[in-house]
């Protein structure tokens, strides 16, 4: 498997699928390529008949390494590393807490990044800065501690699954490969607990020039379409759409044509 080295050298894994201009795939907690992602393999098969399409591994997952301490501008590198081998610059597509770090990479790496598309960054901008720091704290405690199975029970209790399913999930034969990931939980508190520093989105995303899409589905969370719309009111150069009959699962088959046009074009508006 391909294998690029980041800044500090931690080993990032990589799939590359395709050909055609690149498109980064940054992926939300819990999701690697060694498990069933959501929709992920589907979307692979449809963005490549266009597209080089780079899925990776993020670190401390997979095929990925970790160390410490963590901080948010570590996987800016990692992917800037990723744009490396992809020739310099890319398309970036981030899902969930992925969408927020994708934000942060394209903020920091303007001219390398063509185009951004973020679907559904779960921020709540109603819930206070305080509380995301108190929430990355806990994450960060347990982490300390190794306790890794426990984050990702933490998490899915957190995020809306019954302790009946939960306890049905750890019995069966998928858990092992979630809960093994548990500790990068911590990454994903600590970029959604910046991102929430300040009451209104970070000024350095205004640093993202390029054409931004950003999407919800009417089917999610209450709170993913308000914080879509914060996200999206820290940007100069965005589009804002929430796609009807979508969840926080969302159906590669109506993305991946919608993501083509956005990075063919630069926009999905009818002029």
């Amino acid at each position: 498997m391909p294998q690029v080295v980041s800044k500090d050298g931690v080993i990032i894994g990589y799939d590359v699928t395709g050909s055609g201009p690149a498109v980064i795939l940054v992926a939300g907690a819990t999701q690697y390529r060694a498990v069933d992602r959501t929709g992920t393999p589907a979307l692979i098969g449809l963005l490549a008949q266009h597209f080089t399409v780079v899925n990776f591994d993020r670190r401390g997952r997979g095929e990925s390494t970790d160390k410490w301490p963590y901080a948010v501008a570590r996987e800016v590198e990692d992917i800037a590393a990723l744009l490396e081998i992809a020739g310099g610059e890319a398309f970036v597509f981030g899902v969930s807490s992925g969408a927020v770090l994708a934000l942060e990479a394209a903020s920091a790496m303007p001219r390398k990044i063509k185009g951004l598309v973020l679907y559904e960054p779960p921020i709540d901008p109603d819930r206070s800065g305080d509380a995301y720091r108190y929430e990355h704290m806990q994450m960060a405690m347990e982490a300390a501690q190794g306790r890794a199975a426990e984050m990702m029970s933490d998490f899915l209790l957190a995020v809306g699954m019954s302790r009946e399913a939960l306890q049905a999930f750890k019995e069966s034969p998928a858990w092992p490969a979630y809960a093994a990931v548990g500790m990068t939980l911590e990454h994903d508190y600590r970029i959604l607990a910046d991102a929430r520093a300040g009451d209104t989105p970070p000024e350095h995303w205004q640093n993202a020039i390029m054409p931004v899409l950003v999407l919800d589905g009417d089917k999610s969370f209450p709170f993913m379409a308000a914080g879509a719309d914060w996200v999206a009111s820290g940007l100069h150069n965005v589009e804002r759409m929430t796609l009807a009959g979508q969840s926080h699962e969302y159906d590669p088959k109506l993305l991946a044509p919608l993501l083509t046009v956005f990075f063919q074009l630069g926009s999905v508006q009818v002029h």
